[in-house]
């Protein structure tokens, strides 16, 4: 068997495993996992906290994460102004550390927005399942 032949195969039995194993739930310990499997659940509450938590670690963010920006800027410019090589790749930490910051407080803002909104369309989407189903309720005593 030539090397392209083997490989052809090594790679066609990975892709087949992957799929295998991407089709099926993998048991519960104790358990014999497929139907009796539970079903993802929303808590509002749960929603709620990480929604929250992302808010408040954005807060933090904001000023925790940009405490020592002024002073390294001054820093990193007044030693390429002595001629100090330093100052360049202090810059540059300082520039990479403003655009982690940034992309975090991104994300952070991100996270709390989606779940407000998560929190917000599942509640609405209750209150219309209870309303069609009350109104459902109503249509059969008139038939």
């Amino acid at each position: 068997m030539s090397f392209e032949d083997e490989w052809a195969s090594a790679r066609g039995q990975a892709a087949q495993n992957v799929s295998m194993k991407l089709n099926h739930l993998a048991p519960e310990p104790g358990g014999s996992g497929g139907p009796s499997a539970k079903d993802l659940q929303v808590n509002q509450d749960h929603l709620g906290a990480l929604g929250s938590a992302a808010y408040h670690l954005h807060d933090t963010l904001t000023t925790d994460g940009r405490l020592a920006e002024e002073s390294t800027q001054t820093a990193a410019s007044m030693l390429t102004v002595s001629s100090f090589r330093t100052g360049r790749a202090l810059q540059t930490v300082h520039d990479n550390w403003k655009s982690q910051v940034d992309t975090l407080l991104g994300a952070c803002a991100l996270i709390s927005n989606h779940l407000d909104y998560s929190a917000s369309s599942h509640a609405k989407e209750e209150a219309d399942i209870k309303t069609s189903m009350q109104v459902s309720a109503i249509n059969s005593y008139f038939k």
